[in-house]
């Protein structure tokens, strides 16, 4: 599970599941009269309100975080957890404003229980399910809410021109061996010994041969590069279908192996191929 996919919608999420939590170990009533050392019982003292808001509102948001922080989210039922997560948070949340109104249940109608209210911590669940109903819901459409929960890594120092950036997922330890300089085919190259004219060592008026032209890469040509993007961004497949296979997130190192248009062609930690469309604010390697 990668956490720097997380947006700042999933940290208010993390954050009102964390407030249900704790709002579940307060008193779940208040009661007009009633002595300072009155047993009042918490959520974990009612069976409906522990399972339909402070449990239902906690799976909903872990449901939620572990599809964003997969590459590859399983499927309940052929449901992504995604929009199962949201589900129920929107449950968790209508059923603490039911509470919240009618804190005693059926209670109230027998004419009994006219002093007993909604207690702290009723009335936190219902903030802390609100809050993570609606964080849920507006991630996706709000972009303040879409943008990276942690700040992208301090790129490497500046490498050397033409050099790779060395460390993470794929770079290579080191640059392959080139043709030596100035050297002939099946011989030792000689540092400093200069392409043409001629080679060292040569007595003047001796014939020589001439060295074989290596071939050059056409200017061109794409080189395939490392990238990192600034915020989590879907890869779709190359055949052109519109479900995204993977989702490229912040903070690791892509290979760009193919340009197609604007479009790039990226491969990902586990080698899997895809089209990333958006290649906006992507940060070269």
């Amino acid at each position: 599970m990668n956490i720097r996919s997380l947006t700042r919608g999933d940290g208010v999420v993390i954050g009102a599941a964390v407030l249900l939590l704790i709002a579940s170990f307060l008193e779940i009533y208040s009661i007009d009269g009633a002595p300072d050392s009155a047993d009042i019982p918490n959520a974990w003292g009612s069976g409906p309100v522990l399972l339909s808001v402070t449990l239902a509102g906690i799976i909903g948001a872990a449901l939620i975080v572990v599809a964003r922080g997969l590459p590859q989210a399983p499927k309940v039922a052929g449901l992504d957890l995604g929009p199962f997560g949201v589900a129920f948070t929107v449950f968790a949340a209508w059923s603490a404003l039911g509470n919240i109104f009618d804190p005693a249940g059926g209670f109230d109608n027998n004419g009994g229980s006219d002093a007993i209210g909604s207690g702290t911590g009723l009335i936190l669940s219902f903030i802390a399910t609100l809050v993570l109903a609606g964080a849920a819901i507006a991630t996706p459409l709000v972009p303040a809410l879409k943008g990276a929960l942690l700040p992208p890594p301090k790129p490497a120092a500046p490498q050397p021109y033409g050099g790779q950036p060395q460390g993470g997922y794929g770079y290579p330890g080191a640059q392959q061996p080139g043709p030596s300089f100035g050297g002939q085919p099946g011989q030792p190259g000689q540092p400093g010994q200069p392409q043409q004219g001629q080679p060292f060592g040569t007595q003047p008026g001796q014939p020589h041969q001439a060295q074989a032209p290596q071939a050059q890469q056409p200017a061109g040509d794409f080189a395939p590069f490392w990238f990192a993007v600034p915020v989590a961004r879907p890869l779709f497949a190359e055949d052109g279908s519109p479900t995204p296979i993977a989702e490229l997130a912040p903070g690791t190192w892509y290979l760009a192996v193919e340009q197609r248009g604007p479009s790039l062609v990226a491969q990902t930690q586990d080698g899997r191929r895809g089209v990333l469309q958006d290649t906006s604010g992507i940060q070269r390697g």
